[in-house]
């Protein structure tokens, strides 16, 4: 490797990416519970309320997807992006 080949430091920022996989794990879970006739906020709501994983559905792994997420991990980031969205 030659001595002029350096390439620039990259910035990680472990807050995005964390926004961005609770984002994810939201839009995923709620295709699969559209796909099944739900209505994915009431459904959403329920689990998020009780910490019950039977208001999320199987189907597509999605109750899988979103217990891979802290419960409150998503209640912060969803009470963050509403504020900021609403200032």
């Amino acid at each position: 490797m030659a001595v002029n080949d350096i390439s620039p430091t990259v910035s990680f920022n472990a807050d995005e990416v964390r926004r961005q996989n609770i984002c994810k794990v939201l839009q995923l879970v709620e295709e699969a519970l559209d796909e099944r006739g739900y209505n994915a906020i009431n459904q959403l709501a329920g689990y998020l309320i009780s910490n019950d994983p039977a208001y999320i559905s199987s189907h597509k792994n999605a109750r899988g997807i979103i217990q891979s997420v802290e419960r409150h991990e998503i209640i912060e980031e969803l009470v963050r992006f509403y504020l900021e969205e609403h200032q």
